[in-house]
């Protein structure tokens, strides 16, 4: 559409931030109401995947997250001594490199920088307390105590959404999986120069991410209790108890890992909105309406898809509800396939009962699912 949208997006994180940047791009106004007091990413590292560098070519970062991160292109597949088994290639999406690790918070950086040079405003400390669409827009009222009229309110406001609540009360609350991520930061082994997927056959498997040319993390996934949280005072020493069958570059890791507060432990949860993502001119995106667990590295591309094709719907359509329309019939079946081979492989990995779709999305494989979203989203 040729009219400039006022838009609020609700949620300064990766999603949130990507489309900041999209739509100030274009010339719309944008604000960015963030609860947290700045752009402090949570957690360790991330994967950006080809398809999820395709997009930040497209608001203009590419350069500066290859520059903030580790660029790589193999996939090795170790035994528990870390030697090698298999060394993968891994697929392109046009011409963007095939993977890059980087921080999260140096990601937080580049994404927020964008948005902001592009014309975007970030609101820190605020979220929304009220909002009512009358059709041809919505008031909201924010926890500042201001107010405003907005064309868009998008809910990029993650798993935990509150805006997702706001519409659909506890219908899509998270549904924990049973299992948990340990993560922490170390330094770069001289090895990792791609990620190194060491696995112990049902009993566990270790992640090694290179993010920096300094820098990489070490991840794992254990099936935890809901009510299980790593002691304060020895969570490192927890993650080697999970990982003593390992040696070789995952023991090294472990060494390293000395700090129990670098110890990073999230739940792993799942989010399903089987509604429709958009109510009137309210719409959520991300992982508010479509969480998955971790296991193809899909989440944030997720995300940072939806953001560049909500600003491509918003040009291509004739009104707002056309276009929030024609972009959830694009977002959905690819979001929900993620979704659904996630939850696959986490299955497989687990040694958990899997079902016949389930088999059959095993048979196309990580290696091959990797293929399949390097095609146009």
């Amino acid at each position: 559409m040729a009219t400039s949208l006022r838009v609020l997006i609700h949620g300064g994180g990766i999603g949130g931030l990507t489309l900041a940047a999209a739509l100030a791009r274009r010339g719309h106004t944008v604000e960015v109401a963030e609860l947290r007091s700045a752009l402090e990413a949570l957690g360790v590292g991330i994967i950006q995947p080809s398809n999820a560098l395709h997009v930040m070519r497209e608001i203009g970062v590419l350069d500066d997250c290859l520059k903030a991160g580790f660029e790589w292109e193999i996939l090795t597949v170790a035994d528990p001594a870390g030697n090698a088994l298999a060394r993968i290639p891994q697929p392109r999406m046009g011409d963007a490199p095939s993977n890059n690790g980087i921080p999260r918070p140096a990601l937080a950086k580049v994404l927020g920088d964008a948005a902001v040079a592009a014309g975007a405003s970030v609101r820190f400390s605020t979220t929304i307390t009220d909002l009512a669409d009358d059709g041809a827009g919505v008031d909201v009222v924010l926890s500042d105590g201001t107010s405003g009229r907005y064309d868009l309110v998008v809910g990029f406001d993650g798993i935990g959404s509150p805006l997702r609540t706001r519409l659909y009360g506890d219908r899509y609350a998270p549904e924990y999986t049973g299992f948990a991520n340990w993560r922490v930061t170390v330094p770069r082994l001289p090895g990792v120069r791609g990620v190194v997927m060491s696995t112990a056959g049902q009993e566990a498997k270790a992640l090694l991410t290179p993010i920096t040319d300094e820098l990489m993390y070490l991840g794992a996934v254990f099936a935890e209790t809901p009510d299980f949280r790593p002691d304060p005072a020895r969570a490192h020493e927890q993650l080697g108890e999970r990982l003593a069958m390992f040696s070789g570059p995952v023991a090294e890791a472990l060494a390293m890992a000395t700090d129990p507060a670098a110890v990073v432990y999230s739940r792993i949860s799942q989010v399903t909105v089987e509604a429709p993502w958009h109510v009137g001119r309210v719409v959520l995106a991300g992982d508010a309406a479509h969480a998955s667990t971790p296991h193809i590295a899909q989440g944030a591309a997720m995300a940072v898809e939806d953001a560049q094709v909500l600003a491509e719907s918003l040009d291509a359509e004739a009104d707002v509800p056309a276009a929030l329309a024609a972009w959830e019939k694009r977002r959905r079946p690819r979001a929900m396939w993620v979704q659904a081979m996630s939850r696959a492989v986490l299955r497989q990995e687990t040694g958990s009962p899997t079902s016949p779709e389930e088999d059959e999305l095993l048979e196309i494989g990580i290696a091959g699912a990797a293929h399949i979203l390097t095609e146009p989203y």
